[in-house]
């Protein structure tokens, strides 16, 4: 379309919510949007998506630079957005994180547009095959002391737990930067050679770092940036020694991918998790490992594949015992997680056949009454997704009242997976013009603008 249509097409998108300037005004916009000489700003990314059908992020998709990272002191290996960091060898992979995370702290998040470029398919799923495989090389190791001893581990691990609450609670915003410079730091010392129990425990807790690294990227919206971490951690669970977290981190990926629509792919690496820790699985983190299986299959429209997995989450969750302890990175999921899950899935599911809302709103009242309000962002997913099935159900004043609670607490988060399920509620209620939801509307849109 040319440039007068798509201006015209946008004051059509806006409506009488969006207050947009004179036509000139807007077709100069479009042509400085056009050319790059300006990155687009609220409102012109959700109404440029409306116009287009698409999301914001695939519009202003820019590729991550290039980062060269040294591994032989000669050779290097280069990683672009397209280009994801299989390096199965424990040295290389310190050598690549050391390289993305120095990289990642130049960058300048003003110049920086909001990634969606995410490696899917072959490329994918069939390198991510060698996280079963034997591992052919051992991390470096000496018999004499290192940089560091087993005490300054311990603070390392302890400042990994703390970064994981961090995120638990606010997603990411200031806080990736402290996480990225932790991990880069990790990786320098991974570099040296230290006794084998102090390496093993580094690669442990740059495999757990890297997982926190990747999920505030993707809090920001990087999503190449968190697919990149995501990988990278699974690579150094590997010689960690550590199953179990290293199918958190699939489980992870997998996650990533549903939210991008590709369901296959997910279902390809929860698969691939679930055989690789069918004997060192605890039940809770089966119970999780359940609910992404469920996810994709819903995703997959096979609702008795849905069912079946979802009812083996629970059966799972039944089996958790206190006198059997989890490890610190898979507590957070507990009822509250398992319920709020399940409710989404019955949520979008009903946003296709609205029998399923009831289903939404019993595991999504049930998922806010038992959530910890110390994590505020998947408490405000959890209010957004009530509020959409309220709307669904035709309950326009608690819709109303529920979204009102979910704005004030999206307001209090910095997550990219809250700003876009925020937007979603915002697009549901526009296309209303019933006056229950009005105030709800105005509320949604100053806080999207702040």
């Amino acid at each position: 379309m040319s440039q007068k249509q798509l201006a015209t097409r946008l004051f059509s998108a806006a409506g009488s919510d969006i207050a947009l300037p004179e036509f000139a005004s807007v077709l100069r916009r479009i042509k400085d949007h056009e050319a790059g000489t300006h990155r687009p700003k609220d409102p012109y990314p959700l109404l440029y998506s409306q116009v287009f059908g698409t999301t914001e992020a695939k519009l202003f998709e820019t590729p991550m630079p290039a980062v060269a990272v040294a591994t032989d002191g000669s050779a290097t290996v280069t990683i672009t957005s397209m280009d994801l960091p299989w390096l199965w060898e424990p040295g290389l992979t310190a050598d690549a994180i050391y390289g993305l995370t120095r990289s990642d702290l130049m960058l300048d998040r003003r110049q920086a547009v909001k990634a969606l470029a995410v490696t899917a398919g072959i490329p994918l799923v069939d390198p991510a095959q060698r996280w079963l495989a034997k591992s052919s090389a051992e991390p470096p190791t000496v018999s004499q002391s290192g940089r560091i001893g087993a005490d300054e581990v311990t603070q390392l691990e302890e400042t990994a737990n703390v970064f994981r609450t961090w995120d638990h609670s606010h997603g990411g915003g200031l806080a990736r930067k402290a996480v990225i410079g932790q991990l880069n730091e990790v990786a320098d010392f991974l570099r040296d050679r230290h006794p084998r129990d102090i390496t093993l425990r580094l690669f442990h807790v740059m495999a757990q770092l890297s997982k926190i690294a990747a999920t505030m990227s993707w809090d920001c919206g990087l999503q190449t940036a968190a697919q990149k971490y995501y990988v990278l951690a699974l690579q150094a669970a590997k010689p960690a020694g550590d199953r179990p977290f290293g199918a958190s981190i699939l489980a992870s990926m997998a996650r990533q991918l549903l939210y991008l629509d590709q369901p296959h792919d997910a279902l390809e690496l929860v698969r691939l998790a679930l055989d690789g820790v069918q004997k060192t699985a605890t039940p809770r983190l089966r119970s999780m490992l359940h609910t992404r299986e469920a996810w994709a299959y819903a995703k997959l429209g096979r609702l008795e594949a849905f069912r079946r997995a979802t009812e083996a989450a629970e059966d799972a969750f039944a089996e958790i015992s206190p006198s059997d302890p989890d490890p610190e990175w898979i507590t957070y999921f507990d009822a509250a997680e398992l319920a709020g899950v399940t409710g989404g899935r019955y949520l979008e599911l009903s946003q296709h056949k609205s029998m399923y809302a009831g289903d939404a709103l019993t595991f999504i009242s049930r998922a806010c009454e038992l959530r910890e309000r110390a994590s505020m962002r998947s408490l405000a997913l959890d209010q957004i997704g009530l509020a959409l099935a309220h709307l669904i159900k035709g309950d326009l004043d608690q819709a109303a009242i529920v979204g009102t609670a979910a704005t004030e607490t999206a307001a209090q988060v910095q997550s990219d997976r809250v700003r876009v399920q925020l937007r979603e509620l915002y697009v549901e209620i526009s296309t209303r013009n019933d006056a229950e939801v009005s105030g709800l509307r105005e509320q949604i849109r100053e806080t999207l603008t702040r």
